[in-house]
């Protein structure tokens, strides 16, 4: 067998007892349950908390995780996080393995990832692509913007929801999340340590706290020559490819087509960067948002609000 084939089948094998499906159901207006979705997960503790979507599980009243072993056990939530599209499930069972999350800060464009999941209830199926953006800002479906998301051109479809997107090494590096409808290939996952950091909120509060700035970004090198004068210690920032109306970016004074390059004193490299900030209960303040303008360094002032979370 060549290398480049081994390479993905010992990537596979590493995760996909860690990968589950996942059914939910509801009950209709008699009151009985009924299917009402499914989706994908993975496992990634030993005492059984596994990853998936807040749109696959959100509003299910029973919560079924089938294993690849086609053990079937019901599932509780740890809480959910619509804004990042992240849900934390728990199973009490045995019979799987733990995914090993990676690190997504390490991806490189044009760097095969392989996608398992259930698509169309074709239980662990395989797509692999290359990862085609890092830092992206997403707008879902249901309005809000999901930070920190990588874009990828592994063929993902309804059911793919919450499985993970793994590297060749067979590490979790995001959960994918979404397609955009009408196009092709093109698929987004939320990347793992946004993923891991949400996850850590769910588990010990039950809620995720995130100020809000109202920016769509997207991660982007920064210029030597405009670093070395200014003595940055970024080799990335964040460009401002929009505003939304009504936010405190549309109340700043940064405008579209800077580059966000430091916040609250500390140098800001990517989106996940910016994430952790705004998960910080005492950044309710007016804090120091630095961006190069053209070859200008500025700073300005901003406010975060709390974002609140629609159920």
């Amino acid at each position: 067998m060549d290398p480049y084939s081994q390479m993905m089948i010992n990537a596979v094998n590493t995760v996909k007892n860690a990968v589950v499906k996942i059914d939910v159901y509801r009950r209709n207006k008699q009151g009985q349950l009924r299917p009402a979705g499914s989706g994908s997960g993975f496992i990634f503790s030993s005492d059984g908390l596994l990853f998936t979507n807040h749109h696959v599980v959100h509003r299910a009243e029973k919560i079924m995780v089938s294993l690849l072993n086609e053990n079937e056990i019901e599932a509780s939530l740890i809480g959910e996080d619509p804004d990042t599209d992240i849900a934390v499930l728990k199973i009490n069972s045995e019979g799987y393995s733990v995914a090993t999350l990676g690190d997504a800060a390490d991806l490189q464009i044009g760097q095969w990832v392989l996608a398992i999941g259930n698509p169309l209830g074709y239980q662990h199926t395989v797509t692999a692509g290359v990862v085609s953006a890092l830092g992206r800002t997403m707008r879902t479906l249901s309005g809000p913007l999901v930070d920190d998301v990588i874009q990828t051109d592994a063929a993902l479809n309804p059911g793919n929801s919450g499985g993970p997107m793994i590297n060749t090494q067979g590490q979790v590096v995001g959960v994918n999340t979404a397609v955009i409808q009408g196009a092709q290939g093109i698929s987004f996952s939320v990347a793992i340590d946004t993923a891991k950091e949400v996850a850590r909120q769910l588990i010990q509060h039950g809620k995720v706290f995130k100020a809000y700035l109202g920016f769509m970004l997207q991660e982007v090198n920064l210029n030597p020559k405009v670093k070395r004068h200014y003595h940055l210690p970024n080799d990335k920032a964040l460009f401002v490819v929009s505003r939304e109306p009504h936010s405190p970016a549309a109340r700043s004074q940064v405008v579209e087509g800077d580059l966000i390059v430091s916040f609250n004193g500390k140098p800001i490299n990517g989106l996940h960067e910016l994430f952790k900030e705004l998960t910080r209960k005492e950044i309710l303040t007016m804090v120091d948002i630095g961006v190069v303008r053209h070859t200008e360094l500025l700073h300005f002032g901003i406010f975060p609000l709390e974002k609140q979370t629609k159920t």
